[in-house]
C-alpha cells in the first residue's frame, strides 16, 4: 500500500467515513476506491490529484 493510499484509509478511519461516502466525496465508484485500499489498483494522475487536495484541506 503506498502512503498516499494509507493516509486516505487512516483519514477514512479517523473520520468515520465509510469506503461509498469516501468514492463519493472523490468521485469515483466505491470498487475504485475499495480496490485502491486492497492493494489492486493504484490511483491515477488525476485521481492523486484529488486525494492529496482532500488530505490537504483537512489539514488546515
Amino acid at each position: 500500500m503506498s502512503k498516499l493510499i494509507k493516509k486516505l484509509e487512516d483519514y477514512r478511519l479517523e473520520n468515520k467515513i465509510s469506503q461509498a461516502k469516501l468514492a463519493e466525496i472523490l468521485g469515483v465508484t466505491f470498487v475504485t476506491v475499495n480496490r485502491w485500499l486492497n492493494g489492486k489498483f493504484a490511483p491515477n494522475k488525476i485521481q492523486k490529484h484529488h486525494i492529496k487536495k482532500l488530505l490537504k484541506d483537512e489539514e488546515e
